[in-house]
């Protein structure tokens, strides 16, 4: 009897339907990697984009871990999960649940945005997996409301945002009161940089590393092409037609800068497309009013930087568009990430201009998809594209070459020019006199 892939995980049959309720057949790059490692009791630190299933990598896990060691009595949380932002804890709590539907365990928030008696029941009742955001749970623990000892999983979903943020110092005061565990996972957006690296290093024991970008596999699912516009106005033209002619239905328009946000989404508004967006700082209430407004239908566009959408979890998403294209092929990753989810297919299209051929090469060449233009009828580029439609690096051979140059050119320099010293030089060939002939002289 053929396994299927989930199964091979030697995952429990609670979970095994819970996740063919949710569709998932089959595991992402990141799960197959994480699971296994976590389900053997080794710390991780992953790195997986938005949209590539990282959520179920530690839940499912965490979920299993519980299944595998019940307890006799209840108790206080076993799984502690920390995010950096309500939304974000309220979107994992939901997963949580949806995953472990067919199980006994209980799942709870706290988060700022709440009110004390709200989270009265989390810390009076049994609770098995507690997902919370560090400032508002640190708070809790000084007041001794919240018991730490029974942890024995620690969980951090976008650590380099928490850090970000300003939560470094309080989720290593929590990972201090939850040292009784016996196991931590690391999940960031990228593993890079010095701040989240020492915060690995500090709370994490041998972890297993894991860099876990979308596999080509699950990118074959995103039809991926680009527009060449003349202008910024141009750029509003063709993406306006685009949002029509293709019935966008839940598209996720991304800018570079916030300034860009709320005029594109007017300027779209006005020509007759129901549109909305997302800034960094807007209040809880006005974020979670512009991703119900899109997730119901009201709206058909929502328009957001990276930094305002990361952490937003919306199911069904059907076209990325590109307005600005990123600076990082990276980024960009990330944001067509969030199309194409569970087996569907998905739309990610750009729209660039002259100076944007650069960031399009660096793109083309880190994801290795070869992205075609295409044009808009009634909506032709004037300008031409740079010639083979992308500004021309130079080569590696190119750049040894000129590298090799001019380390010869700093070798010749060298020897030309040997640094002396001034007391090196001073009377040199001249031998000095005694000081008897110095004292005649003077007579």
């Amino acid at each position: 009897m053929n396994l299927s892939p989930f199964e091979e995980f030697d995952l429990s049959p609670e979970l095994l339907k819970a996740l063919e309720k949710k569709g998932y057949t089959r595991p992402t790059a990141i799960q197959l990697e994480a699971i296994p490692a976590a389900m053997e009791e080794r710390d991780v630190l992953g790195s997986a984009p938005t949209g590539t299933g990282k959520t179920a990598a530690f839940l499912l896990p965490a979920i299993q871990h519980l299944l595998d060691y019940p307890r006799r009595k209840p108790g206080a949380p076993r799984i502690l999960i920390l995010t950096p932002t309500r939304e974000l804890a309220m979107q994992v709590a939901e997963q949580a649940e949806e995953l472990a539907q067919f199980t006994h365990l209980k799942i709870a928030t706290i988060t700022g945005g709440v009110a004390y008696q709200n989270h009265g029941e989390v810390f009076n009742s049994n609770q098995d997996i507690v997902v919370a955001t560090p400032g508002r749970l640190l708070q809790y623990i000084k007041e001794e409301n919240f018991d730490c000892r029974a942890v024995e999983m620690l969980i951090f979903d976008e650590a380099d945002r928490m850090l970000q943020m300003g939560f470094g110092q309080d989720a290593e005061k929590i990972a201090a009161e939850t040292r009784w565990r016996k196991q931590t996972l690391l999940f960031s957006a990228t593993l890079e940089g010095e701040l989240l690296v020492d915060f690995a290093e500090r709370l994490l024991n041998d972890p297993v590393k894991i860099d876990a970008e979308p596999s080509r596999r699950e990118r074959k699912k995103i039809n991926q092409w680009y527009y060449h516009a003349d202008s910024n106005e141009h750029k509003i033209k063709l993406l306006a037609r685009f949002i029509e002619t293709e019935k966008v239905s839940r598209g996720i328009v991304f800018v570079r800068r916030r300034e860009d946000v709320r005029e594109l989404s007017e300027t779209l508004r006005k020509r007759g497309i129901r549109s909305t967006y997302l800034e960094g700082d807007m209040a809880q209430t006005q974020r979670n009013n512009a991703i119900d407004k899109l997730k119901s239908g009201v709206v058909t566009v929502l328009v957001a930087t990276d930094v305002a959408a990361r952490g937003i979890d919306i199911d069904d998403v059907t076209h990325i568009m590109n307005f600005d294209l990123p600076y990082s092929a990276d980024t960009y990753l990330h944001r067509i990430g969030r199309t194409a989810r569970a087996g569907k297919k998905g739309t990610a299209v750009s729209f660039v201009e002259a100076h944007d051929y650069k960031l399009l090469g660096k793109i083309k060449r880190y994801t290795e998809e070869l992205l075609k233009a295409r044009i808009l009828e009634g909506l032709e580029p004037r300008t031409k594209p740079p010639k083979d439609g992308e500004v021309k690096s130079m080569s590696k051979k190119q750049k040894a070459r000129i590298k090799e140059k001019r380390e010869e050119k700093k070798k010749s320099e060298v020897k030309k020019k040997i640094k002396l010293r001034h007391k090196d030089t001073k009377n040199i060939g001249k031998r000095r006199k005694p000081s008897a002939e110095k004292a005649a002289e003077k007579q």
